[in-house]
């Protein structure tokens, strides 16, 4: 089903796993009963909880990103088959109703028009304060992050450990298998497998599987396989997208990765580097946390152990490394690192991302090309690849470029990650040149300080007015985003007003304000 907060091009879910109802209900300090509105079809563990949201409104349509529970008293319902419609349409996930101080029990229209829906709602009890439970859903996702954070660096250890082995390669893939709980094999070119690990899935799973290694694979169409593992291409996986048609005998773009699902059963391919035309696919029955990016560290291992040398790129970019150690200059030593293009990816998480985390981020991204100075990690990615956002991680990320280009896309690589920090989106791309491109960033700097200066010494105004500009000057969506009460962004607002001399009802102003921000 699609996301709806995507669909109304709401930012995305918060960089923290999602709460399944079930966690929720299960605690009993909570008290919380669910009286309407799961499925038949499916549990409360199925619903997810991403947000916590407190509204009295009539129609909480305009103030929901999407996945909240959403928890009110019921002020103002005066229409609960209008209220559950417009919830479902802002794509809540659930609705905590507090029976106190305005009604004695759940309405039972509320009730009928909620379980029409399959909208879950919660009975709250008056001893259970709204922000107890906002409490233990943060309490709770903490602690689901805690837990991947532990998984993938556990998993990250043990593919090292693999990869050391005589046998490297099927060691890689018993230990994938292993973490993963499912299957791993590795596919030749011609969809042959060249080593298997774990248990296999059912043959439909397996040739959906062999159709994802056709998609992420660069062979020349006209290639028929060579076995039931994979399947003529003529549709992506699952048949649901055409694969692009190229002339027979010619080599086509392809992902780097693809994913379908087969019933219960989650599958995966990713193409190797190396220029061997290797496919690691992945088959498992849950989709857990942080497993995309153990499977990265897989990718990235494998394709080093099975590269049967050192090829022309990688012996050029040995080279240009070598001569900026001794003294070269990057003008004399970027015709080595190839043509490109290139592209620039800057990345920033909550807390300082160490090397191992860098290094994480790199092998999800397909890059073993990383640095970071311990707040912001860089990555150089060969090829005009399509970068997706990653958990955890706000990304800025260049345009493609030539090599003797790589100075001008880091800066539109920083450019974008302040920006995808500022509107609080996951992933932020190099946008063409627009008014700020024109001013020379030392003098927007110096601009933007003096602008600035008022409320420079308060962290906590400048951060508000940059959330707030960023969202149109919605205060709902602003308090959510920052995770502070409205009221609260009014008062900062209003300060910022009186600090900075401004009318912040005019257009002009707001603009101001917000290309000296871009720069402060």
């Amino acid at each position: 089903m699609p996301d709806p907060a995507a669909a109304q091009g709401a930012p995305s879910a918060p960089p923290t796993p999602p709460v399944p109802l079930t966690a929720l209900l299960a605690r009993e300090d909570l008290g919380l009963r669910l009286v309407a509105g799961v499925p038949r079809t499916r549990g409360a563990d199925d619903v997810r909880i991403q947000w916590v949201h407190t509204s009295e409104m009539a129609d909480p349509y305009p103030y929901l990103l999407g996945g909240e529970l959403l928890l009110t008293a019921g002020v103002l319902l005066k229409d609960p088959e209008m209220y559950a419609a417009r919830v479902v349409e802002a794509g809540g996930a659930a609705i905590g109703f507090g029976v106190a101080p305005v009604y004695d029990t759940v309405p039972d229209a509320l009730v009928a028009a909620c379980e029409r829906r399959g909208l879950p709602l919660l009975e709250v009890p008056p001893q259970t304060p709204f922000t107890a439970i906002a409490r233990a859903v943060w309490g709770l996702m903490a602690q689901a992050r805690l837990r991947e954070v532990r998984r993938v660096s556990e998993a990250q250890q043990g593919l090292a450990n693999a990869a050391a082995r005589p046998d490297p390669v099927p060691a890689v893939l018993q230990q994938l298998a292993s973490r993963l709980g499912g299957w791993a094999v590795l596919l030749a070119p011609d969809g042959s497998a060249l080593h298997v690990a774990g248990r296999a899935p059912s043959r439909e799973a397996r040739e959906a599987l062999g159709r994802l290694a056709r998609v992420v694979s660069p062979e020349p169409d006209g290639e028929g396989p060579a076995d039931d593992t994979a399947v003529p291409p003529s549709r992506a996986a699952g048949g649901s997208q055409a694969e692009p048609v190229t002339p027979a005998g010619t080599t086509r773009r392809a992902p780097s990765s693809a994913t379908d699902t087969v019933g219960e059963t989650h599958l995966a391919a990713y193409a190797l580097g190396g220029g061997e035309g290797l496919v690691l696919g992945v088959a498992a029955e849950g989709r857990e946390p942080g497993g995309h990016t153990v499977a990265g560290v897989a990718v990235v291992l494998l394709s080093l152990l099975t590269a049967p040398h050192q090829g022309a790129d990688a012996s050029g970019r040995t080279a240009a490394l070598v001569r900026l150690l001794l003294g070269g200059t990057p003008a004399e030593v970027v015709r080595d690192l190839g043509p490109g293009p290139w592209t620039v990816v800057h990345g920033t998480r909550p807390g300082q991302p160490d090397r191992i985390a860098a290094s994480a981020l790199g092998a999800a991204l397909g890059s073993t090309l990383v640095d970071t100075d311990g707040e912001t990690v860089r990555i150089l990615l060969s090829g005009d690849r399509r970068i997706e956002p990653q958990p955890g991680w706000t990304l800025g990320v260049s345009a493609p470029a030539a090599a003797e280009e790589l100075d001008t896309a880091d800066t539109a690589a920083a450019r974008a990650l302040r920006r995808a920090a500022a509107t609080r989106v996951p992933l932020a791309r190099q946008r063409d040149a627009g008014l700020g491109e024109l001013v020379a960033p030392d003098e927007a700097a110096v601009h933007a300080r003096t602008l600035l200066a008022p409320v420079a010494d308060s962290p906590a105004l400048t951060e508000t007015l940059r959330v707030w500009l960023s969202l149109h000057g919605s205060w709902d969506r602003t308090a959510v985003a920052l995770g502070v009460h409205r009221n609260t962004v009014r008062q900062r607002i209003a300060r910022c007003a009186a600090l900075l001399a401004v009318d912040l009802d005019d257009a002009d102003v707001r603009m101001e304000l917000w290309f000296a921000l871009r720069y402060a």
